[in-house]
């Protein structure tokens, strides 16, 4: 690994071959955990590349476990989170109104590392389950058409490097990566990143890796979500593809608010947010989540502009669709047994 570090550490970039090797070596239990932490650190300082990221990402989902084909079509709208932004949950919360608003979600997610509350802790506040098997989790794909994969239970040689990153306490390579691995095949993807710089590149990682259909979004006040604050910077890939754009949320009808508006809190408290979404009270919350969801319908090919997505997101909770999809899936984690590992 030191190789590796030395090199990175002198502003040289690694191929997508010399990140697979790197990647590794990195996985490697044996691997002391001074030289993962110093050449995490390194990558960050130097600035990641698409190479390094589609090298580890490749690794990573190699190593995953998987979870078998479950009829349909999927998408997933995990960001890379590590904004530092301190919102509720906004992924979370959209993909009960996409599900609702007939797409297939895989959502991959986990706890939190550089935020108050990770997708995982919200959802367990929530009632939800984190350790379904992969027969529960084809289930719910199937009958609910969305289904929440806990990284740590895909991702088994994540858990010596999560301490890691716990120790390193700020956004790394793994941040970058971990919408990229997620062991479902998907079709289509929302995902977004707080580095507008590397918005295009982060597409051209999506490309590199298959797919056909994407959406990257940087967000106004480097969010890695679309805001409601001001400008956000888009890329659509499609078939290979490259399309920049931009939006506000004027553009689509919604009214304009500050990030403060839409801060989060602990698990709990964002818990309770998303259920006040879900059921249907409007204000800055709800606009930033029918946003977001509609920019999803929209990359996932079920409104044909992001204004026709947001009218359907807003139609997914109104009609209580998207509320139903969270009791069905909270419902579901009451009625089955605790598993412990995944089967």
């Amino acid at each position: 690994m030191r190789k590796f570090i030395e090199k990175v550490a002198e502003g040289f970039h690694l191929s997508f071959e010399e990140m697979q090797e790197a990647a590794h070596v990195l996985f490697n239990e044996q691997t002391p955990a001074s030289d993962i932490r110093d050449f995490l650190v390194a990558l960050s300082i130097k600035g990641e590349t698409a190479q390094e990221i589609a090298g580890l990402a490749t690794v990573m989902r190699s190593f995953a476990i998987p979870l078998g084909r479950a009829k349909g079509s999927f998408m997933d709208n995990c960001g890379t989170g590590g904004d530092g932004a301190n919102t509720f949950n906004i992924s979370t919360t959209a993909s009960f109104v996409l599900a609702g608003a007939g797409a297939k979600l895989a959502k991959h997610g986990n706890r939190k590392v550089s935020s108050s509350s990770g997708s995982s802790d919200v959802l367990e506040a929530l009632g939800v389950r984190l350790d379904f098997t992969t027969t529960e989790l084809r289930h719910l794909l199937e009958t609910e058409g969305l289904a929440f994969i806990f990284a740590p239970q895909v991702h088994p040689k994540m858990k010596r490097i999560g301490l890691i990153r716990e120790e390193i306490g700020q956004r790394t390579i793994f941040n970058l990566v971990g919408p990229l691995t997620n062991p479902m095949p998907l079709a289509s993807q929302f995902t977004g990143i707080s580095r507008a710089d590397f918005a295009m590149e982060y597409a051209s990682v999506l490309a590199m890796l298959g797919r056909e259909r994407a959406i990257v979004v940087s967000g106004a006040d480097g969010m890695d979500e679309a805001s409601l604050s001001g400008q956000n910077s888009f890329v659509l890939l499609d078939k290979g593809d490259l399309i920049p754009f931009t939006m506000t949320a004027d553009d689509v009808g919604l009214k304009a608010a500050p990030l403060s508006a839409i801060r989060g809190g602990n698990a709990k408290e964002n818990a309770e947010i998303i259920r006040s979404v879900l059921s249907g009270v409007r204000g800055p919350h709800f606009d930033t989540v029918v946003f977001n969801a509609g920019i999803g319908l929209f990359a996932d090919g079920r409104a044909g502009t992001i204004q026709e997505g947001v009218k359907k997101a807003i139609d997914s909770i109104v009609s209580g669709r998207a509320l139903k999809k969270l009791e069905a899936v909270v419902s579901f984690s009451r009625e089955t047994r605790r598993e412990g590992v995944l089967a």
